[in-house]
């Protein structure tokens, strides 16, 4: 047997619900990661994001590969990511959920790539795609900072740690 069909078979031993259990030991914090789609803003809630390079400035986030809103993302090219507050949790559920509704009675201004930045987020990032790689059943976004902000330095960051919303205290 070949070192790749024992990798094979080892990850199909591994079940998904306890894979997401272990994983949630680790605490992420909480994004919505927007763009300007073709009938209007569009948005997903993101807790895989990352710092990748200070020069060239570049981020990344991986949504799964059969999101509709990452496919609207990915096809406008540009996108802003908001980094939620504490008391954004409604948000984030707002935004992880489906529907073509998920802007309404949401406050947001346009950033400079056209990309909503949401008002009472933490800081936010607006980007230029620069890559997307394949990786399982997602895609590994890296996109390169073209503006970014603090908006509110004091205010504590959303924080999703074993199934749950938290802050820092």
């Amino acid at each position: 047997m070949t070192e790749r069909e024992t990798e094979n078979e080892t990850e199909h031993e591994i079940d998904q619900r306890h894979f997401r259990d272990v994983l949630g030991h680790f605490p992420t914090g909480v994004t919505v990661v927007t763009s300007s789609g073709q009938e209007g803003p569009v948005g997903i809630t993101i807790g895989s994001f990352t710092s990748v390079s200070l020069d060239p400035p570049l981020v990344a986030w991986l949504p799964t590969r059969d999101s509709g809103t990452w496919a609207q993302i990915r096809e406008q090219g540009h996108f802003c990511v908001n980094v939620l507050a504490h008391d954004q949790d409604w948000l984030s559920n707002k935004m992880a959920g489906t529907g073509d509704d998920k802007f309404a009675e949401v406050e947001f201004e346009e950033g400079p790539t056209g990309a909503p930045r949401l008002k009472g987020a933490v800081a936010w990032l607006d980007c230029e795609i620069e890559a997307v790689h394949e990786a399982g059943d997602h895609d590994i976004v890296v996109g390169r900072v073209k503006h970014l902000e603090v908006a509110d330095s004091e205010a504590p960051p959303l924080i999703f740690h074993r199934g749950k919303y938290r802050t820092v205290s």
